[in-house]
């Protein structure tokens, strides 16, 4: 019992000495947290990016559009047409009636497969306006929005990948390194042999038979992403089986399974914690590569890569490449500090559970 309590103690001491360390490494502390926020919001993004009131109080009776599963007509509050609420007039309208109706719309009043063609003069895209910040894209969709919920699908599909990925390459990669000899040797050749295939040609084939989607692109992408961090692994298991604390382990007669993720793997884990943060960006910059060259995400998903291929057909609509890759640069950015940050807190020059 006291041996547990030891060795929880100095794993404890010396993850705050990482956190301290990644702490004190500034430019990578506040981008995590700015990061991390973001990515926090954008989930909530409905609530203030919408073109659906989230209120509405008409003739003593109250409504919740943004929180009902289906739509509500313009003959429920009292106006004419068909299909769904315009709520942004609705509010107008109630502002000039003397009754106490009144609408609660979210902060940014428009969503970003919202065609506004109806209110808004001339033919698309628009440029930036007081109403619509970075302007209108080529069917009349509001730019702030689907850069905004973009963001969301760029991250989301970054992690999901690099979450997929990583767990295939460990798994093989300390297999590869654990066993050594016929099953090393096996492996790499299989490596080998699919490192060889043309993402780009794959993608072109998969397109031609399927309609690319989310999970579609998360396997293809996770099929080619796996390789790198084997390396890595593979090395550091093959460093690690010859330290004398796996010798030790050997001789008290500990099973393979233990001696792996037990021992082996918690010592070998700084090489995929420090590159994580950069599959994330080549991931994003994946994405947005792909929905450039339309290969990506369908439409009208909300893609940073197809507002920047609107943007290349006429380079008079300046903010549809502007924008989309001013946001990819900041993300790109911030994820490069959180990942310099995290190779200096996790050196095992520094830090080390051997030490």
């Amino acid at each position: 019992m006291k041996k547990e309590k030891n060795k929880d103690k100095v794993s404890i001491s010396i993850f705050r000495k990482r956190w301290r360390k990644f702490k004190g490494i500034k430019r990578g502390y506040y981008a995590f947290l700015a990061l991390v926020f973001m990515y926090g919001i954008s989930f909530l993004l409905p609530l203030f990016i919408n073109h659906t009131a989230i209120m509405v109080k008409y003739n003593g009776d109250y409504y919740f559009p943004l929180f009902k599963s289906g739509i509500y007509a313009p003959t429920v509050f009292g106006q004419e047409g068909y299909g769904e609420t315009n709520y942004r007039r609705l509010k107008e309208t109630f502002k000039n009636d003397a009754s106490d109706n009144w609408v609660l719309m979210p902060i940014y009043p428009y969503s970003p497969n919202e065609n506004l063609l109806d209110e808004i003069e001339g033919s698309p895209p628009h440029p930036p306006t007081a109403g619509h910040i970075f302007g209108t894209d080529d069917r009349a969709r509001d730019v702030f929005a689907r850069t905004m919920y973009g963001f969301n699908i760029s991250i989301s599909f970054a992690l999901v990948v690099t979450f997929f990925a990583y767990l295939i390459g460990v798994s093989i990669g300390a297999m590869l390194g654990f066993f050594s000899g016929k099953v090393d040797i096996f492996g790499q050749r299989i490596i080998e042999i699919w490192s060889t295939l043309p993402f780009l040609y794959v993608m072109i084939i998969v397109s031609s038979i399927l309609q690319p989607n989310f999970i579609l692109l998360v396997f293809i992408l996770t099929a080619f992403s796996w390789m790198g961090i084997t390396y890595y692994v593979r090395g550091e298991f093959y460093r690690e089986k010859a330290r004398d604390y796996v010798s030790a382990a050997v001789s008290l007669g500990a099973k393979n399974r233990t001696i792996i993720f037990k021992h082996i793997l918690p010592n070998s884990l700084t090489p995929v914690i420090s590159f994580a943060p950069f599959a994330i960006v080549a991931d994003i910059s994946a994405l947005v590569s792909l929905d450039f060259l339309g290969f990506g995400l369908p439409p009208p998903t909300p893609s940073w890569g197809q507002l920047v291929r609107q943007g290349m057909t006429d380079i008079n609509n300046w903010w549809l490449v502007a924008v989309p890759l001013g946001a990819m640069f900041l993300t790109l950015i911030a994820i490069v500090f959180i990942g310099e940050a995290i190779r200096e807190a996790f050196d095992p020059k520094v830090y080390s559970r051997l030490r």
